[in-house]
């Protein structure tokens, strides 16, 4: 039988109700051998067997007893499943990933990749009920991630993507945001969004024109994250955290800068929002919960939630019954009866 705790915190309760158990039987068992040792078995049986010690023995077990059925009642002791229907509601989040070099720039710490995986985290982390998908882009753009529930798969696969992901250098933005476009589900034009992670470098892809078409045919809002320093900029590692040569282009280095013109405009065309991370720690739940909630909600399918069956009553309720005939058998165990009257 396959057995769950609600609350497992608690089985220690159980350990000392247990332990408590044993105490008593070994202080039961260590009485009765002290008094035979001064006296006969019959006399021992005498003081062990008085209705009196009968009493406090019996009143003993039941309050053991009693607090060991409580500590299992206390943890919440389950087992046996049942099934429940369960209506998904929520909004689409396709989460739009910049993995081309500029984005190992280490203006950010640990670089700006590392932050902006950090950052969806933090974001999906939020969420309930919620479906995301991912888009990485570079010079091409694939779809990592299809629209899903299951964050913890969606999250492991955000840590493995990369430079490496995309064949192709450079930063076609307005490429990437065509892309995930069509990556929803559901066309009805509402319920949806694109969060973009970048430094906003683009190649001529017109990616406020791709956000413009994005919102007015299919309702899709899209909020931008820009990361890194948009004044000095940073230089760009020939590979990933800790290299000492640089990306050079005709013979010198090439230093990247976040371009938040162009995503702010992205996101004021298509009714979203501008995020200037830059170099800073931005509160991601504060953003999920103040921009990308806010969006009108849609219903998903059903689905089939399956839990154990709570049956901690099953312990709580012979526990008060032994802890009540504990408390009848006390207070008949002081009375003794009247003594007759002497005739004169």
């Amino acid at each position: 039988m396959d057995i769950q705790f609600g609350n497992p915190t608690n089985i220690v309760l159980l350990f000392v109700a247990a332990g408590s158990l044993l105490l008593a039987g070994y202080s039961a068992v260590a009485k009765y051998r002290a008094v035979r040792q001064f006296a006969s078995a019959n006399m021992t049986d005498k003081v062990f067997l008085t209705p009196r010690s009968q009493k406090h023995w019996i009143s003993s077990i039941l309050i053991v007893s009693s607090l060991c059925l409580l500590a299992i009642a206390l943890c919440d002791i389950r087992w046996g499943k049942t099934e429940r229907e369960v209506p998904q509601k929520g909004i689409e989040v396709m989460f739009l990933l910049d993995v081309s070099r500029s984005m190992l720039a280490e203006d950010v710490s640990p670089s700006r990749l590392d932050r902006a995986k950090q950052q969806i985290k933090d974001m999906v982390d939020e969420m309930s009920g919620d479906r995301v998908g991912l888009f990485v882009f570079a010079g091409a753009t694939r779809q990592s991630v299809p629209l899903t529930s299951h964050y913890e798969d969606f999250k492991q696969t955000l840590d493995a993507v990369g430079p490496q992901s995309v064949r192709r250098g450079g930063s076609l933005l307005g490429d990437a945001i065509r892309a995930a476009t069509s990556g929803f589900i559901n066309k009805t034009n509402d319920h949806k969004a694109i969060v973009v992670f970048t430094d906003g470098e683009d190649q001529e892809s017109k990616p406020v024109e791709a956000a413009q078409e994005a919102f007015t045919k299919h309702g899709i809002r899209i909020f931008t994250v820009g990361l890194g320093d948009m004044d000095q900029g940073a230089r760009i590692p020939e590979t990933e955290q800790g290299s000492h040569q640089f990306v050079e282009y005709q013979g010198q280095q090439v230093w990247s800068k976040m371009n938040g013109t162009i995503l702010k405009q992205i996101a004021t065309d298509s009714n979203g929002a501008y995020i200037p991370a830059g170099t800073k720690r931005v509160d991601m739940a504060a953003v999920y919960h103040n921009y990308v909630a806010n969006i009108e909600q849609t219903e998903f399918e059903t689905a089939t939630i399956s839990s154990y069956i709570p049956r901690f009553q099953w312990f709580a309720l012979p526990a008060l019954l032994l802890l009540l005939l504990e408390v009848l058998i006390s207070t008949t165990r002081g009375k003794v009866k009247s003594p007759t009257a002497m005739p004169t």
